[in-house]
């Protein structure tokens, strides 16, 4: 038994020597090497799954992301293009929707329209969009709190998350949910999910839902997938070790997406890990694990095509580590001021919205008052989700107990059967409630 790696370019090694100090970040120096991509220093290499194998018949096979062979095919039918003009314009549509969406959040939240913790997407939309327009309807996506791109990418309509932000009734959830919880079931965006691991398990269950929909139901239509965003540390949560086990044990239709922007609030990737190669932790669970470049959405969406269809077709799980890196603050509240400012603007120099851009001028998929004909549609649409958002009314105070109690009575059900939080005074002297 063999596999096959398709290289995506030479990473910059991980300097295990570096000095520990608690008073800096680490250093960074993006210009000593002859590449410009921090991460793995290892190839996508599955030899010691393949000789395991071997001696091991039981133990299931591991098959790597974009294949020679798939790459080869596609190099000779499509005359060196990765992408047809349509879908390059639908992937710059949607890499714009999303990056002017969360600079538009970003002024409102400083206008004071929005509250709370405001957590951006900037400088990730090439994992959202690699993954997320390939999927079907019926497919499902999990989320963290950076989620309103993922939403977006989804097709969840820019006025109901703009409206959601502003927590008002019109919102995907009603106002209720708010900046880290988008859901919608109609596009089958199963939740953002405040705290970090709380999503996979979330999806795990949707995933085995597939399957037995499947194959206990005798549904032979339901191929669906599910794909479960999370970040680098995560990773060190105990529900990520417990599902990967799960869905490989059981074969499931999900593809874990690590969205490792190399830092948690002000904590490096590098400092917080034992080994800062997460693709590695899918083999150790019998399934193919993928280091990819994260700000390059054509990498992204060849080994999401490998991925989902691995999964659509029944043959399990596949880890991918999309290294990428956020371009602003952790969060709106954050002043962002541990990060080396030489890293911020090495990677503002590989924004994967100019390299799509620089890819379709190259291969002259599309003209620039093409590009400059959908930034200007996606401005429209955004500025509309504002004015909408704005417009429209608050949640009425009997929304406030929906969805907290299976059974509320005896706490938010009254002795006249209303709701008590429709009581004028309901805020007035609460403490006895």
């Amino acid at each position: 038994m063999s596999f096959s790696a398709t290289k995506f370019g030479q990473p910059l090694p991980l300097n295990s020597t570096t000095t520990r100090s608690n008073e800096k970040p680490l250093s960074f120096d993006p210009f000593k090497t002859g590449t410009s991509f921090l991460g793995s220093t290892h190839k996508l290499r599955f030899n010691s799954l393949c000789k395991n194998a071997q001696l091991n018949p039981h133990r299931r096979s591991a098959v790597v992301a974009v294949s020679d062979v798939v790459k080869e095919k596609k190099l000779k039918s499509n005359a060196n293009l990765l992408i047809t003009k349509e879908e390059g314009l639908e992937l710059y549509e949607d890499m714009i929707l999303g990056r002017t969406f969360e600079d538009m959040c970003a002024q409102m939240y400083y206008r004071g329209k929005m509250f709370g913790f405001v957590h951006l997407y900037n400088g990730q939309e090439a994992v959202s969009t690699g993954f997320i327009k390939l999927l079907k309807q019926e497919d499902s996506v999990v989320s963290t709190y950076r989620d309103h791109v993922h939403a977006l990418s989804k097709g969840v309509p820019a006025r109901s998350v703009m409206s959601e932000l502003f927590g008002k009734a019109s919102g995907c959830c009603r106002g209720q949910g708010g900046s880290m919880h988008m859901f919608s079931k109609e596009h089958n965006v199963l939740g953002g999910f405040a705290f970090i691991g709380e999503g996979i398990p979330i999806a795990t269950g949707a995933a085995f839902t597939s399957k037995y929909r499947r194959e206990v139901l005798n549904e032979a239509d339901c191929d669906h997938v599910t794909v479960a965003f999370f970040g680098d540390g995560t990773c060190n949560n105990g529900q990520f070790f417990e599902c990967l086990n799960m869905a490989a044990l059981w074969k499931l239709p999900i593809v874990f997406v690590v969205e490792n922007n190399l830092w948690a609030i002000g904590m490096s990737h590098l400092r917080a890990t034992s080994d800062p190669e997460i693709w590695k932790k899918g083999p150790a669970f019998g399934m193919p694990g993928v280091h990819v470049d994260g700000m390059d959405v054509l990498k992204v969406r060849e080994v999401a095509k490998e991925a989902i269809g691995r999964a659509r077709r029944g043959e399990g799980p596949t880890l991918v580590e999309c290294e990428t890196y956020r371009f602003r603050g952790h969060s709106l509240a954050d002043p962002d001021e541990l990060r080396d400012p030489a890293e911020k603007a090495h990677y503002a120099g590989r924004d994967p919205i100019s390299a799509l851009k620089k890819y379709i001028f190259e291969n002259k998929l599309a003209s620039e008052q093409e590009l400059k004909t959908i930034e200007k549609k996606i401005e429209e649409i955004v500025e509309e989700a504002v004015e909408f958002a704005d417009a429209s009314p608050h949640p009425h105070r009997s929304q406030l107990l929906e969805n907290v109690f299976a059974d509320p009575k005896g706490f938010g059900i009254g002795p006249d059967g209303r709701y008590r939080c429709e009581d004028p005074k309901f805020t007035e002297g609460t403490a006895h409630v």
